[in-house]
């Protein structure tokens, strides 16, 4: 049973850092884009950051310059790093997987993404 699991979430006050990890289980994801996505009380769940296999990376407009997305092959792991976090970050946080050989500006849709995690809540205080 594929299985991807978060951890790293939180309580942050404004200007923090927190770093998220997933943890997948079932299968190697060395060849598939790993991604993670945010969901806000009341919004449309949405497009963080991605990372190819290859290491080529894409971010949401709104993370450019905080976030950063990493992964450890190794591991079967793929990691956020958050900085400079701010109130508007506050979210459930879900790691995913893709098995397409889609290109990057596809990697912001979620259909792409074949296996999802459960999710870790992120909370930042002002």
């Amino acid at each position: 049973q594929v299985q991807l699991v978060e951890s790293g979430g939180g309580l942050v006050q404004a200007g923090g850092s927190l770093r998220l990890s997933c943890a997948a289980s079932g299968r190697t994801f060395s060849s598939s884009t790993l991604g993670w996505f945010r969901q806000a009380p009341g919004k449309e769940r949405e497009f963080v950051a991605a990372i190819h296999w290859r290491g080529d990376t894409n971010y949401a407009d709104s993370v450019k310059g905080r976030f950063t997305i990493s992964r450890e092959n190794a591991k079967n792991t793929v990691c956020l790093q958050m900085n400079s976090l701010k109130p508007d970050d506050t979210a459930v946080y879900y790691c995913a997987a893709s098995d397409s050989a889609a290109p990057a500006w596809r990697w912001p849709l979620m259909p792409e993404y074949d296996y999802w995690g459960q999710g870790t809540q992120v909370t930042v205080s002002s």
